[in-house]
């Protein structure tokens, strides 16, 4: 955390660092899955099939309609009615270090 002073308020201000999980960028993929970067520079893999069953997620068995996804604040949402936590994206996310070394390790 770093203070510094801020003249409007005339007072100092603590500024802290952005949680890891808050998106930096989506690019939502044909096959139901999510390519994000979050702020920590961690890009990682985020399979949405699961969930699309849920009745909140149904709309996103449109895959034109999946792939509008964005950045919403620190987060992905598709619209006012869907979106999803940065936690849960951020952390059952795959790294995708995690998935080239997996494929790395099972190639040919």
């Amino acid at each position: 955390m770093n203070e510094i002073y801020n003249d409007k308020l005339q007072d100092c201000v603590v500024k802290t660092k952005s949680p890891v999980w808050v998106v930096k960028e989506v690019k939502p993929q044909n096959d139901y899955t999510l390519l994000i970067t979050f702020v920590d520079g961690e890009t990682k893999i985020y399979d949405f099939l699961p969930l699309l069953n849920k009745e909140i997620f149904k709309p996103l068995n449109n895959l034109t309609f999946f792939m509008t996804a964005r950045v919403d604040g620190c987060s992905v949402s598709w619209s006012d009615d869907i979106d999803i936590a940065p936690e849960e994206l951020y952390y059952k996310g795959i790294s995708v270090s995690d998935t080239e070394e997996h494929i790395n390790n099972y190639s040919v």
